[in-house]
């Protein structure tokens, strides 16, 4: 046995020892492993996936989305929105408390009023901060006498906008918007990123950096369902182990209660080729599977006087000619294990509700790309250039199945492989002529994806890296920011795609599926498009 081994084993004993909160005597304790570490449970900082899991069992906000992403009260009971969008009023709840902590006087928690979200907004725009968040409230009041956040009283907390945003109400359900309290700041400072007080359904207990991090049931939660106070679970237990292998085993042991994803090491012993479960783990398995709100795409830098590499743009026929020269339903069939859906729409994805199933943009047509590219007079692709395709290693298979299928239609795709960190930098500098890129929604509306294409946006202020750039869609865009009714505002959203995408600045690969593993013993666990991690409801049986 080598040493690595030894190390594995000695480590997952620790980790999984009857001694700590995963066995005790007639407790619940939920369990999954973060292969990722995480870096802090500060909702200031709740940029990644791993922190927003972790935050979202600690903290609440002022409102919350359900698995359908339909706008719920959390700590605000009700809310009026004024004619003109700008002023937002929430009434709070009177029994939220703030968990216990040695930083309240005498320990005990205190109740959360107005104030507290007026502290925990303005912490959030505070450039000595610097929360990733702070691009939330962009659009708050500028104005000398309009205050943007404004508590009437304990429980009336008030926000204006400097113009209408009818998404705000769906940024307000994200992890940074949770409430925390000022003397926990002050008593912790830097420090509160390991000392986390909120209202949530479970109240921190311990934290071992890189190695466990366990939750406790909050006895007071606020919340009921069915007459029986929330949560049901008694603990939750975290671990960080970076080997997903070890972690799939341990998983399948039953060492693990959910495991969210996979691995291409494991994915054809889970998997069929259909997607579906393998059926030696059908009787202890379940897999939950749903769209997510995430975009993989191929993004072409359209702007020349904006293209720091200064090579030539491909036409747009040449543009379109790749989107219609690979199939995309072999791709997810062969490359991914039936694992999401054909990008043969628009950039806004499955599961969003503006998303039109019978807007086909891009189908597998390898005559129809051959006939653009005659038409510009690349017969066969003679005398077409090559394209060169940026990407990290995790989607060489991809780009390749790519580059195969465009070659047919005389399309010579060159693959350049970097580093996740320098694509990301070159993407943002405007250096990539063509490159892979993804979009996961930081809220659930298309305007989310759009903005990607709105003039205003050029990177690296904004998240345009074509720098697309269309007088009537940025038109349409401005109407729709402007529209409160969501029918009204969805036809203005597929009007934008459907300019968008025949100018073809990018093409769509496929959008994402939430994938999760859940022990059979485990009930309430649930899935949504933004895969957030709700354990609240979740139930465990023996």
């Amino acid at each position: 046995m080598n040493k690595t081994s030894l190390f594995l084993i000695l480590f997952f004993i620790l980790l999984f020892s009857c001694t700590d909160y995963n066995q005790q005597q007639g407790k619940s304790v939920f369990r999954y492993n973060e292969a990722a570490n995480i870096t802090t449970l500060d909702p200031a900082f709740a940029k990644d996936q791993t922190v927003i899991w972790a935050v979202n069992q600690l903290f609440n906000g002022l409102i919350q989305l359900d698995d359908r992403m339909e706008i719920l009260p959390a700590i605000a009971k009700s809310w009026n929105i004024s004619a003109s969008g700008v002023e937002y009023v929430f009434h709070l709840r009177s029994d939220v408390f703030f968990h216990d902590d040695p930083s309240f006087a005498k320990g005990i928690g205190r109740r959360v009023v107005a104030d507290d979200f007026v502290f925990s907004f303005q912490r959030i725009i505070d450039p000595k901060v610097a929360s990733p968040g702070s691009w939330l409230f962009n659009n708050i009041s500028r104005s000398k006498e309009i205050a943007p956040f404004e508590a009437l009283d304990d429980t009336t907390l008030i926000i204006h906008l400097e113009q209408p945003f009818p998404p705000f109400l769906r940024l307000l359900s994200m992890q940074y918007c949770s409430v925390i309290p000022k003397e926990a700041i002050r008593f912790y400072g830097n420090d509160f990123r390991r000392n986390p007080v909120g209202t949530g359904p479970f109240r921190f207990k311990m934290w071992q950096e890189g190695v466990k991090l366990v939750l406790l049931k909050n006895p007071d939660y606020f919340e009921f369902e069915n007459g029986h106070r929330l949560p049901f679970l008694d603990a939750v237990a975290i671990t960080f182990v970076p080997d997903k292998q070890s972690a799939f085993l341990e998983f399948v042991k039953g060492n693990l209660d959910l495991m969210s994803g996979i691995d291409p090491t494991y994915k054809d012993e889970l998997l069929t080729k259909e997607g579906k479960l393998q059926p030696k783990y059908s009787s202890r398995i379940e897999l939950i599977t749903q769209s997510y709100l995430n975009t993989e795409y191929l993004g072409f830098m359209v702007d020349p006087a904006s293209h720091a590499m200064q090579e030539s743009i491909p036409a747009k026929e040449i543009r379109k000619a790749i989107n219609l020269a690979f199939d995309r339903k072999k791709m997810i069939r062969y490359l991914r294990n039936n694992i999401g859906f054909p990008g043969c729409q628009g950039i806004t994805p499955n599961g969003l509700p503006s998303f039109d199933s019978n807007l086909i943009f891009y189908d597998y047509n390898p005559g129809k790309a051959k006939q653009l590219l005659a038409s510009i007079g690349y017969p066969e692709g003679r005398g077409l250039p090559a394209i060169t395709l940026t990407s990290t290693s995790d989607y060489l298979d991809i780009c390749k199945y790519i580059q195969h299928q465009v070659s047919s239609v005389g399309i010579d795709l060159k693959i350049e492989i970097a580093p996740a960190a320098a694509v990301k930098e070159m993407k943002s500098e405007a250096k990539l002529p063509f490159f892979r890129a993804s979009w996961i929604a930081d809220y659930p509306d298309a305007e989310n994806y759009l903005s990607l294409f709105y003039s205003k946006n050029f990177c690296p202020r904004g998240p345009n890296y074509t720098h697309f750039s269309n007088p009537e869609f940025d038109r349409l865009y401005e109407t729709a920011m402007s529209t409160v009714n969501d029918s009204i505002r969805f036809s203005y959203y597929r009007e934008m795609e459907k300019i968008m995408m025949e100018e073809a600045p990018v093409v769509i690969l496929y959008y994402d599926q939430v994938l999760r593993f859940v022990q059979k013993n485990v009930h309430g666990v649930g899935s949504n498009a933004m895969n957030l991690l709700t354990l609240k409801r979740v139930r465990k049986s023996a």
